[in-house]
């Protein structure tokens, strides 16, 4: 269970339980402040259960340290947060002793490095407060290799509503696919064609797990709430 110190009488999580096995990718689903994000900022210790455990490879959160706990994952969030220095430098946060070879390696499956090079100064191009010299494309693939370079044990990934034009969304979506591929993941899906292809799908609604399944399970429930989401949103 889980409420927010700001209002400790309003449960965000309540009996919600998930348990994502190895190597799996798995889709959050669900309507807005079902309680999506808040489950991905449990899982990064951001903040801590009022009630229950959270537990990675049979052994209980607390019994790591944060520092320890937050090298095994990687967060790609919708906004990238980028800083006002190199590529380089960015991609290499959270591993500043990487070689040279790994970073152009992390980019190269970002699907980044080809507009890179296309810089006059290359990885050393300095891309301004919060990333604003890029697209918004490129701001996403930078941060997938940086998600690359740090090669987490967890991936957690609230994917991008932002609208990217199609070439851009293919290259986010193959960078994407390959990073997460024989990956344990938790992505808060928005896009149906990524919730089709995770292994397993938690539909979230009021602070718990409703409804549990691949996509074709899940579509095959008469009434499902997952089924009538899906509907909504192709309306």
């Amino acid at each position: 269970d889980f409420a927010s110190p700001a209002r400790p009488d309003v449960p965000v999580l309540s009996n919600f339980s998930l348990d994502i096995p190895s190597g799996a990718q798995v889709a959050l689903v669900g309507p807005s402040g079902a309680g999506k994000s808040t489950v991905v900022q449990l899982l990064l210790r951001f903040h801590a259960a009022q009630q229950g455990q959270l537990f990675l490879h049979g052994e209980v959160a607390e019994s790591w340290k944060k520092w320890t706990w937050r090298k095994k994952t990687a967060w790609v969030p919708q906004e990238v947060i980028l800083f006002g220095h190199s590529i380089r430098e960015n991609i290499a946060y959270g591993r500043p002793e990487s070689s040279e070879e790994e970073i152009l390696d992390a980019a190269r499956q970002a699907n980044a490095l080809e507009f890179i090079q296309r810089f006059p100064d290359g990885m050393d191009t300095q891309i301004g407060e919060r990333g604003v010299q890029l697209s918004g494309g490129q701001r996403q693939r930078i941060a997938i290799a940086r998600a690359v370079l740090r090669n987490p044990d967890i991936l957690l990934l609230d994917e991008a509503t932002s609208s990217l034009d199609a070439e851009s969304e293919a290259l986010v979506q193959d960078a994407l696919q390959r990073l997460m591929s024989g990956r344990t993941s938790l992505v808060i899906a928005h896009r149906l064609s990524t919730v089709r292809n995770a292994d397993k799908i938690a539909f979230l609604q009021d602070g718990a797990v409703q409804e549990w399944g691949s996509h074709e399970e899940l579509m095959a429930l008469p009434h499902g709430k997952y089924r009538q989401f899906v509907a909504q949103q192709l309306q």
